[in-house]
C-alpha cells in the first residue's frame, strides 16, 4: 500500500475537463481488424525500423505503403492523448492558446510534430521512447546535431491514418543529451538516477502517458548542478518522457491566422510571450519552414529533499511548411502534405530548444 501511494504521488495528473486532441472520434466507423481489444499480434513490420529518406524529398512519407498503420490507430491516438492530456494539465499557455486558437479557426487544428526531450545513457535516450512510434508504423528520417548543446535528435514520419475524420497524425521529433559528453560530475548525476530508473527506459511511453518519471523525484543540488552545465540536462531529470511540446501546423488552419507571421503577431497582442532566440521567427535556409514558440511555463516542483522551487515546464510551437517550388501552381484543392516542405532545420530546432532556457523565461516583454 505504502509502495502504491508514493506511485500515486509520483503520478498524479489532473484529471478533467480538458479536452486532448488526438482522442479517436466516436463516429469513426472501425473495420473489424482495427478492434483496439486485439492484441494479438505486433501491427507493424520490423523492417520499417531501417528506412531512411532525405527529409526534403518530394516523395511523400505520408503515402509510403509500409507506413500504413496496421489496425492499431485507436490505441495509438488514445496513447497520444494521454500524452498530450498530461502536458495540457501542466502547461496553461499551451491550453489557452489552443483554445483561443480554436475560437477563430474552429476545429481546424492539427499538430505537425509532438517532442520528447531524453538522456542518451544506459537504454534512456531516443530508441527508449521511439520503440513505441516505431510499433505502430512510423519510420526513422534524418538524424540532427547540435554540437555546442551536445545534443542530437531523429525524426519519425507518421503512418497514413486509415481514418481522415480523425485527423493526421503527427511526426514525432525525439532528442538525446550526449551524457558521455559532459563533465564528469554531469555524468555522475545523470547515471545514478537512469540507474535508479533500471528498466524503466522500456516503458517510456507509458511513463509520459501517466506523467511520471522513471527515477523518482531527484535532490535539488542535483538538478541545480546539471542546470549550470546544461539547462537541458536539468529540464530532463525533472521532466522525464513527458511532452516538451507539441506543434500547431499553422498553413492547416483556415482563418487569417493560418500564416504564421500573422499568428505571431495575434497572440503576442493578446500578451502571450514568444520565444526571441534568433528572432521570433525561425526561418530555414531554403526559407519554406518558419517555426516559432512560446516561452515555457514555470511549475513548482518540490525536489526529494523537500526544496520547492520553480522549474521549467513545457511550451507551445507554430510551424508552416511552404510549398515545394514544383506544386507552388496547385490550387489550394489539391494541395496535399506531401506537396509542402517536409524534415526539420538544425539553424531553427537549436532556437526552439531555448523556450526552455534561462534566459527566455527570465526576459521582460518589451
Amino acid at each position: 500500500m505504502e509502495a502504491m501511494s508514493r506511485f500515486s504521488g509520483l503520478c498524479a495528473v489532473r484529471s478533467s475537463a480538458i479536452k486532448p486532441s488526438f482522442f479517436f472520434p466516436p463516429s469513426a466507423k472501425l473495420p473489424r481488424h482495427a478492434d483496439p481489444t486485439f492484441i494479438g499480434r505486433r501491427p507493424i513490420s520490423l523492417q520499417c525500423r531501417s528506412l531512411r529518406v532525405d527529409a526534403r524529398s518530394d516523395v511523400s512519407s505520408f503515402s509510403d505503403p509500409i507506413t500504413q498503420i496496421a489496425g492499431s490507430e485507436p490505441f495509438l491516438r488514445t496513447a497520444i492523448a494521454g500524452m498530450e492530456n498530461v502536458y495540457l494539465s501542466r502547461n496553461p499557455t499551451a491550453k489557452a492558446i489552443l483554445d483561443l486558437v480554436r475560437s477563430h479557426d474552429g476545429d481546424h487544428v492539427f499538430y505537425d510534430h509532438v517532442a520528447f526531450r531524453t538522456f542518451g545513457v544506459d537504454g534512456h535516450g531516443i530508441d527508449s521512447m521511439a520503440r513505441f512510434f516505431l510499433d505502430f508504423g512510423y519510420v526513422q528520417r534524418e538524424e540532427l546535431r547540435f554540437p555546442a548543446k551536445k545534443l542530437k535528435a531523429l525524426w519519425f514520419s507518421p503512418p497514413q491514418a486509415k481514418h481522415s475524420d480523425a485527423g493526421p497524425l503527427p511526426r514525432v521529433f525525439i532528442s538525446e543529451l550526449l551524457v558521455d559528453e559532459m563533465s564528469p560530475e554531469c555524468q555522475e548525476v545523470i547515471r545514478k538516477y537512469t540507474q535508479l530508473s533500471c528498466g524503466g527506459y522500456k516503458h517510456a511511453a507509458l511513463a509520459s502517458t501517466l506523467g511520471c518519471l522513471t527515477w523518482g523525484k531527484p535532490l535539488y543540488s542535483d538538478y541545480e548542478l546539471l542546470s549550470r552545465e546544461s539547462e537541458y540536462a536539468a529540464w530532463t531529470l525533472v521532466n522525464g518522457y513527458a511532452l516538451n511540446h507539441v506543434t500547431i501546423s499553422t498553413h492547416r488552419l483556415k482563418s487569417q491566422i493560418r500564416n504564421i507571421r500573422s499568428l505571431n503577431q495575434f497572440l503576442e497582442n493578446q500578451g502571450f510571450k514568444l520565444n526571441s532566440d534568433g528572432g521570433v521567427l525561425k526561418v530555414s535556409p531554403d526559407g519554406l519552414l518558419l517555426q516559432s514558440s512560446t516561452v515555457a511555463d514555470s511549475t513548482s516542483f518540490t525536489f526529494a529533499d523537500g526544496v520547492t522551487e520553480s522549474v521549467p515546464c513545457c511550451y507551445i510551437e507554430f510551424a508552416e511548411r511552404l510549398l515545394l517550388p514544383q506544386y507552388t501552381n496547385l490550387a489550394d484543392e489539391e494541395i496535399k502534405e506531401f506537396h509542402r516542405r517536409d524534415g526539420f532545420e538544425v539553424g531553427n530546432a537549436d532556437k526552439i530548444f531555448e523556450s526552455t532556457s534561462k534566459d527566455q523565461l527570465t526576459r521582460k516583454v518589451a
